[in-house]
């Protein structure tokens, strides 16, 4: 228990480990606010726990104002990808990244619009930086599937691969319900159903994360 409680110390103090545990705590709330929006009685809960998901999600934005240059060391440090992976992996893995290093600068656009900083329409920003987390999530789901096909034999890493696989699946979900309305389900989700996805892909995020930090790896 001790150790246990040592550990979650540990990862509060790193800030991927409070991004983790903000973004469960965010989804967490959006779950239980939409599930309660039905009854009458709870309608004041309900949108009190909406609001805290919606206060959660913007600090998460406001705190990944400086991520740019961690994502661009790691775009730089990956290149090409290692000789010895999978071409179609590497190939894959540095689209994402590409994707990824657009989405924070589109992201701090629409932020810096919505505050009054920049002018211009926000919401094209938005659909800008939730379009490249999708489009990152494909990747990611696509870099899975031949990363776990060419692992056969390694049982623990197709297991992580798939785990890896329902995350980015239930996120892109959600960024797809985010986009503008019209495309595909854009819209369409109820708040606990946003929620039931967020918390699905939160809760993988946490115990993939754990079990790296149990292994020793970085």
């Amino acid at each position: 228990q001790h150790g246990a409680m040592a550990a979650l110390m540990a990862a509060l103090e790193s800030y991927r480990g409070r991004d983790r545990a903000l973004r469960a705590l965010c989804y967490v709330s959006r779950l239980a606010g939409g599930a309660l929006a039905p009854r009458g009685s709870a309608q004041g809960l309900s949108r009190g726990l909406l609001a805290v998901s919606a206060q959660l999600s913007s600090c998460r934005t406001v705190l990944r104002l400086l991520d740019d240059f961690a994502m661009l060391r790691h775009s730089c440090a990956y290149g090409l990808g290692p000789k010895d992976e999978d071409a179609l992996v590497r190939g894959l893995s540095v689209l994402c990244n590409v994707a990824d290093q657009l989405y924070y600068p589109c992201e701090h656009v629409a932020w810096a619009a919505d505050a009054g900083v920049v002018v211009v329409g926000s919401q094209r920003w938005w659909a800008a930086s939730t379009a490249l987390w999708g489009f990152s999530l494909l990747l990611g789901i696509l870099r899975s599937t031949s990363s776990a096909q060419s692992h056969q034999k390694m049982r623990a890493q197709v297991k992580a691969e798939v785990l890896t696989i329902v995350s980015n699946v239930a996120d892109l979900s959600n960024a797809v319900h985010w986009l503008p309305p019209g495309f595909l389900w854009a819209g369409r989700f109820p708040p606990w159903l946003v929620g039931l996805l967020g918390t699905i892909s939160s809760l993988i995020a946490i115990y993939q994360a754990s079990g790296r930090g149990s292994s020793g790896a970085a």
